[in-house]
């Protein structure tokens, strides 16, 4: 649906152009971001082009600085161009392709991000240059399987009823993931059995935390998960790393760096979670407590009208999305700016800007995210560790691969 107004569009170059900017790289992060919210882009859609998207910037600025290896682009460096015109240049080749329906917004932008650049060869081959480069990622990403229709194929018996809502972006279990071998390289071991103590633990847990109208679930708890809704998971990493950037100073390189290194791993974190989802394709808990009679677990009683305080996903349960997304994240993060990078963080309801959220660390508002989805009655708690594990496994990887200092 689009949804982008004059309105919108005044605000977004508003932010891109006023007051305590950081550099190019942050600010294409946020139009970005606004752009895929404004045409409800599913999070992997999400995820995939702000990848393709800050992958293009690091490769262009790259070119021109040579401070890290470049990911996708070959082509010889170039030292005398404007590093930041082919950076704002291959944001916004990689948008207009992804996003046509908003290429007036997109465009806007772009000239508010060039305009304080002063006209020169040097700023016409940058532009050159990040249009070449993000026409190399585009060609890359062409075949990575994340645009393939959806074929999902709901089982079930002649005459049953089945739910008719196709789960959200099914596809992304087949997609080519970044840097990483295969989308099940660190596809982790089945959840637990129906009939283990740590299913019944599991099972337990979320059922009396979890219901809508639970009364062991705090008021605190409460708001936590009213907050944290899975539209606000997403973006409070990428506003994190934009604060983070700001406060530390970073170069024009390392910040590239660091937000191609947090999208790529973001973008894997769907590909390789649905991977695992759908090929576990484990019950949510608002199925397990409505059918507890009949998992063979006499700890795990059944509740005929039991619902969840937060809207169940439309994809598999086990692993945690919202988990393994907040494991590449604060992965990322600490690999490049340091362990607890020191500091609070407010986080903003990108429905209603006047509601935020404080966390004392990056570590505990990826806590928070973990555990809203077990007070929300979405999610077990296995789950989310087994998220969390791979998470990390992602981040480490993809720290170790690619993107490295070239001095």
């Amino acid at each position: 649906m689009h949804r982008f107004t004059a309105v919108a569009i005044g605000m977004l170059l508003a932010v891109t152009t006023g007051g305590a900017r950081a550099d190019v790289v942050t600010d294409w992060n946020l139009t970005a971001l606004r752009l895929t919210q404004a045409v409800d882009a599913p999070g992997g859609v999400q995820a995939r082009a702000l990848a393709m998207m800050h992958v293009a910037m690091s490769d262009a600025i790259n070119t021109v600085q040579n401070r890290y290896t470049r990911h996708i682009a070959t082509e010889p460096l170039v030292p005398n161009v404007s590093a930041e015109a082919a950076a704002a240049s291959a944001a916004r080749t990689i948008l207009v392709q992804l996003l046509p329906k908003q290429t007036d917004a997109i465009e806007q932008a772009y000239t508010a991000s060039v305009k304080t650049i002063p006209d020169s060869p040097a700023k016409t081959q940058g532009v050159a240059l990040g249009e070449r480069i993000a026409k190399a990622v585009i060609a890359d990403r062409a075949t990575d399987g994340a645009s393939v229709p959806d074929t999902y194929r709901p089982l079930t018996s002649p005459g049953v009823w089945v739910p008719t809502t196709p789960p959200i972006t099914e596809q992304f279990a087949r997609a080519r993931p970044w840097v990483l071998k295969s989308a099940n390289q660190f596809r982790p071991g089945p959840p637990p059995q129906l009939t283990s103590a740590v299913y019944a633990r599991d099972y337990n847990e979320t059922k009396d935390l979890g219901g809508v109208q639970s009364k062991a679930r705090t008021a605190e708890q409460t708001d936590t998960v009213r907050f944290w809704r899975t539209p606000n998971l997403g973006p409070a990493w990428q506003a994190a790393a934009r604060q983070f950037a700001t406060q530390k100073e970073l170069s024009l390189a390392e910040s590239a760096r660091l937000f191609a290194l947090l999208n790529m791993a973001t973008a894997n974190s769907f590909i390789v979670d649905w991977d695992a989802k759908f090929t576990y394709n484990f019950w949510r808990p608002i199925t397990a407590i409505r059918n507890g009679d009949q998992d063979g677990n006499d700890a795990t009683e059944r509740d005929a009208g039991w619902s969840p305080l937060a809207p169940t996903p439309m994809h598999p349960e086990y692993p945690s999305q919202a988990s393994i997304s907040a494991g590449v994240s604060l992965g990322i993060l600490e690999a490049v700016l340091g362990k607890n990078p020191a500091g609070s963080f407010t986080a903003t309801d990108i429905a209603d800007p006047k509601r935020t959220r404080t966390v004392g660390s990056l570590a505990a508002m990826a806590e928070e995210h973990r555990n809203v989805r077990v007070w929300g009655g979405i999610h077990f708690r296995n789950s989310l560790n087994v998220a969390q594990g791979l998470g990390s496994q992602i981040a480490d990887y993809l720290v170790e691969s690619t993107i490295k200092p070239v001095r």
